[in-house]
């Protein structure tokens, strides 16, 4: 950053992370120590979706590498777009396979950025749910390299439980790189694997 951008006050964009994916396993630990809040086994990946040959390529490349297992079980991933017209990738996992689940999660944001379509990476997300059913995402933000905690509120339209996230935060503020802008900590109403 030179002389000039500190004095306008512009500053460098954080580079994106992938291997802060990898410190979700022990935070889930924590988060069940301290929440009750146990992994679902489902995340996802949501990126803006690009047209062309190329990407379309890389998209069955991801497909072909996560479903390498389905034949032993495993259960294939899944495409789908919400309203907004953003592309999302949903992963399933055993609920006691958090590593596993992070590790097609981290080799998709991966694929995608080597392939040079980083810019469209979103998020990735990791679902958990407590015993009485409550939905809860650790929701990881590619562009800023770090991760925030999103819980939908129960049987309301578009409403959130902000201090179950604000525990949340508190909790898991020693396992992730916790966002610290709460501005940054946008919705993902709807979202695959919440």
């Amino acid at each position: 950053m030179g002389l000039f951008d500190a004095i306008l006050g512009r500053s460098k964009p954080v580079r994106p992370d992938l291997d802060q994916l990898f410190a979700v396993p022990s935070a889930a630990l924590t988060l069940q120590a301290a929440t009750g809040f146990t992994p679902t086994g489902r995340g996802s990946v949501c990126f803006a979706g690009v047209e062309g040959g190329g990407f379309a390529r890389l998209q069955e490349d991801v497909r072909e590498l996560l479903d390498a297992d389905t034949e032993r079980g495993g259960v294939p991933v899944e495409f789908s777009r919400d309203a907004y017209g953003y592309t999302w990738l949903l992963a399933t996992h055993p609920a006691d396979d958090t590593a596993g689940l992070v590790n097609d999660l981290h080799a998709v944001n991966t694929m995608l950025q080597d392939g040079g379509f980083g810019p469209h990476l979103l998020c990735s997300l990791i679902g958990f749910r407590n015993t009485e059913g409550r939905a809860l995402a650790l929701v990881y933000l590619y562009k800023r390299g770090t991760f925030y905690p999103f819980a939908p509120l129960p049987g309301t339209a578009e409403k959130r439980d902000n201090q179950l996230e604000l525990q949340v935060r508190g909790a898991l503020g020693d396992d992730l790189r916790v966002e610290k802008d709460l501005s940054r900590w946008f919705p993902v109403w709807g979202a695959p694997g919440l």
